[in-house]
């Protein structure tokens, strides 16, 4: 981490400090929705600061307001926490960002896809096959079925056989060829 980034996010975490003890909540929530938009390299020192600083709390709000990021970005970020050593983090920031609609997790994952970001695309599938019932997984893939039927398959079988054939009859049932 460059020395710039790493002001940045001590002046964040000072700032945040400040407005704690000024009892500013509104401000405090304002900043942490900024601070989320921040590039994904910044969060594991984020995480850090914010734990060392007492602010544990606002490291809670940062994750569920960075779980609202655009797919690539919100993937980027949970990688960056996971190479850091905070999985945790990481997975959960991802649990919390396929809360999103079925229908903008399929356009995400088409946009990836076609991109050629497959390592993108398998760790959003995964989160959300773990996260979302069988049925809401199936309807993720209108948007196109012969690319999301086969992507969303895979990540299913990779979480166990169960959620592999229960989204398999979910699919059926929803009139997908599975």
């Amino acid at each position: 981490m460059d020395a710039e980034a790493g002001a940045a996010v001590a002046g964040a975490v000072e700032r945040l400090v400040r407005l704690r003890t000024e009892g500013r909540t509104g401000e405090a929530h304002v900043l942490l929705v900024e601070i989320a938009q921040w590039p994904a390299a910044r969060f594991p020192l984020l995480a850090d600061r914010l734990q060392r600083a007492g602010l544990g709390a606002d490291w809670a709000t940062l994750l569920w307001e960075a779980a609202s990021l655009p797919a690539e970005r919100l993937v980027a970020a949970a990688d960056a926490l996971e190479a850091a050593g905070r999985v945790a983090d990481g997975q959960q920031m991802l649990r919390q960002g396929v809360a999103r609609p079925a229908e903008e997790i399929g356009a995400a994952v088409l946009g990836l896809d076609g991109e050629g970001r497959g390592r993108e695309v398998r760790a959003l599938l995964d989160a959300y096959v773990r996260v979302r019932t069988p049925e809401e997984a199936a309807r993720s893939v209108a948007a196109d079925p012969r690319r999301l039927v086969p992507l969303l398959l895979e990540a299913a079988q990779g979480v166990s056989q169960e959620r592999h054939w229960d989204l398999v009859h979910a699919l059926r049932v929803a009139g997908f060829t599975a």
